[in-house]
């Protein structure tokens, strides 16, 4: 991923505090970052051990939130998710004990080990931001992010997410093996203490509130909508497309620039900010005719060259003398 611009102070903060444990791994921090700043939620499929867990619980020290863990298996149920009314004999009274879904930063570990039913009870909250316990809605802590896992490379026994629930989530990233001296400085770092017990708050919850209210004002062109609509349309009409951009991925596309435009400290959205996120926003919207796929066309691929494609909207003037 290029730098197009130097980070926000506070987003330097919090990548700084993470570069801790997580070594080498600016682009799936950046990412993550942006999902949590637009309001979204981020699916990072990649093998057992390089980081994802690190990753999600250095993150929610580094912003003082509440982090809680689902290890999804396929006897866990939708009450484990949500929670559940137990009944206390001293009080004669049921009561909600809630259940990790109601955290700040929640990790769905091996989302697709879960049968459909317990998966929907986690994608439900992630779209509706409130879960339903015997009839009764409860909103969901704000802020509210998931970060869910699953192996790409071990299929036997599991649930794979249908498209239309692969639509929720914002972004689909990987995190990827470090380079050798890159494994060398891991092995030093964690010696006989972990890092991730050494990471402490580098702002509050508060703070972040106010990140993602500031991201969500940033300016976007109507050049740059007509971009990311050019984008959606093209992809519908794609030989190689079976199923192309719904109108929810062209949103999640303009709210993802805008909060990866605040990460790099501008208050307005260049093109560059669509190119740069559009593999990891569009790709797992993007279904692939089975002819393409055999011929090793990947989602991804399709979206670069749309790209190529579409005209880059001229920059004006008036983007920066509002």
């Amino acid at each position: 991923m290029t730098k197009l611009s130097i980070f926000h102070p506070a987003v330097s903060r919090i990548i700084d505090n993470i570069n801790k444990v997580i070594i080498g791994k600016e682009e799936p921090i950046v990412l993550s970052l942006t999902a949590l700043l637009a309001g979204g939620h981020v699916l990072l499929e990649d093998v057992p051990g390089v980081g994802k867990t690190m990753l999600v619980r250095s993150l929610a020290r580094s912003v003082d939130c509440d982090f809680k863990r689902i290890q999804f298996t396929p006897d866990l149920l939708p009450s484990d998710v949500t929670g559940v009314s137990i009944y206390n004999p001293k009080t004669l009274e049921f009561e909600f004990r809630p259940g990790p879904i109601l955290g700040n930063i929640v990790l769905a570990d091996e989302i697709n080990r879960t049968s459909p039913k317990t998966q929907s009870a986690l994608l439900e909250a992630m779209e509706e931001k409130n879960i339903t316990v015997e009839g009764n809605a409860l909103p969901l802590a704000d802020p509210f992010f998931v970060m869910a896992t699953q192996n790409p490379v071990d299929y036997e026994g599991t649930y794979p997410l249908p498209e239309a629930q692969l639509d929720r989530f914002l972004l689909k990233i990987q995190m990827g093996y470090p380079n050798a001296k890159e494994e060398m400085q891991m092995l030093a770092a964690v010696g006989m203490k972990h890092p991730i017990n050494c990471v402490e708050p580098v702002m509050t919850k508060d703070d972040l509130l106010n990140m993602q209210e500031a991201a969500a004002n940033v300016y976007v062109d109507s050049q740059i909508q007509q971009y990311i609509v050019d984008l959606a349309q093209l992809s519908r009409s794609h030989p190689d497309v079976y199923l192309g951009l719904s109108p929810r991925g062209s949103i999640a596309m303009m709210r993802a620039a805008k909060a990866y435009a605040y990460i790099h400290n501008r208050d307005y959205v260049i093109p560059d900010d669509v190119q740069v996120l559009a593999p990891f926003v569009l790709g797992h919207r993007i279904l692939l005719r089975s002819e393409a796929r055999y011929d090793g066309l990947t989602p991804e691929r399709l979206v670069q060259r749309l790209l190529k494609a579409i005209d880059v909207p001229v920059e004006r003037e008036s983007v920066h003398e509002r």
